[in-house]
């Protein structure tokens, strides 16, 4: 049996706990030049000496943020393997914060999913088993498609401030307001399906790409692969949404509930709950940003191709950028 994990295939790249520091003689023959520590706790230097060494000092719990050191990791890790030495990535089992950190690597490193890494590990050492935080956390990194910078990455900073709810939710607060993330002010463009306004003065307030989808509670049980359109507003009371940023002076003021109204004329179209909202189909969303059904109309967002032109007409395509009112 070999005294060293070592991840399957070509790499020279192993895993284990905090015990696997003492085989120095292993280490020497595995030709470990690299060794990167994932734990917090207090560390015998004298251990480290012969290596070049990185630290992540975090805790194997389910909301530690783990998935902000994958660049880091990564690069260390690759560092290590293009120096023609081998890498070591323990933690204090080598069970789940090593292995969330290897299996990263190995995402980014052959294009592979989250399972299909875990998987691979899994045959150099059986017991690893990221938390469930962890494991959320590589399936973000999968989505985002591994990037070098996850920070500048909207899908993570949704995640963060998403975080920053939860937090504030815990605690009984509305979160700070430097840390609410008004969405539409760092979208890229995408294309809206259609648009939401104000019914009385007709200004519009939202688009459908800041709608947060929902479905009520086992609808996809109830109702097989086509549940219902909740995620558009048609069966229930309220359109939920992102933080806009018509929004800003409201959500703001550090209450944890409040009234939203139109930019334009005032009316009311809508409510907040910081701690989160039930909707009238019973899904309950955090946080509950919430326009009216019964306080705005649903125009649908027309295209150039969709425009009707008399016959023989060759003038420049004009947009109508009213769109076309929907009857709900």
């Amino acid at each position: 049996m070999a005294l060293l994990d070592k991840v399957p295939g070509d790499l020279n790249l192993y895993i284990g706990g905090i015990f696997t520091l003492r085989r120095r003689d292993a280490l020497r023959d595995a030709n470990i030049t690299h060794v990167l520590s994932v734990l917090r706790m207090p560390l015998d230097r004298d251990l480290f000496s012969p290596f070049s060494h990185h630290v992540v000092e975090v805790d194997d719990v389910e909301d530690e943020n783990l998935l902000e050191h994958f660049p880091a990791t990564n690069q260390f890790i690759q560092q290590g393997l293009d120096g023609g030495g081998g890498v070591l990535v323990h933690c204090a089992m080598g069970k789940s914060r090593s292995a969330t950190c290897v299996i990263a690597y190995l995402m980014q490193k052959h294009h592979i999913s989250v399972s299909e890494a875990l998987s691979q590990l899994r045959q150099a050492r059986p017991i690893v088993e990221p938390n469930e935080g962890f494991m959320k956390q590589l399936e973000l990194y999968h989505q985002m498609q591994t990037p070098s910078n996850v920070e500048d990455t909207p899908a993570y900073q949704r995640w963060v401030y998403q975080r920053e709810i939860e937090l504030s939710r815990a605690v009984g607060q509305a979160p700070e307001a430097e840390k609410i993330r008004f969405e539409d002010e760092h979208a890229t463009h995408q294309n809206a399906s259609f648009e939401l306004r104000c019914r009385k003065c007709r200004r519009p307030l939202a688009t459908s790409q800041y709608l947060v989808a929902h479905s009520p509670p086992n609808s996809s049980k109830e109702q097989g692969e086509n549940p219902p359109a909740a995620t558009t507003g048609r069966e229930c009371a309220h359109y939920f949404l992102d933080p806009l940023s018509w929004m800003r002076s409201e959500l703001e003021q550090g209450k944890l509930e409040g009234r939203l109204e139109c930019p334009k004329c005032q009316t009311n179209v809508g409510k907040y709950a910081w701690q989160g909202m039930q909707c009238s189909c019973s899904e309950w969303i955090v946080p509950g940003i919430s326009l009216s059904k019964s306080r705005t109309d649903q125009f649908k967002k027309t295209t150039v191709s969709e425009i009707r032109r008399p016959p023989g007409f060759t003038g420049p395509e004009q947009a109508n950028v009213h769109g076309t009112r929907q009857n709900l």
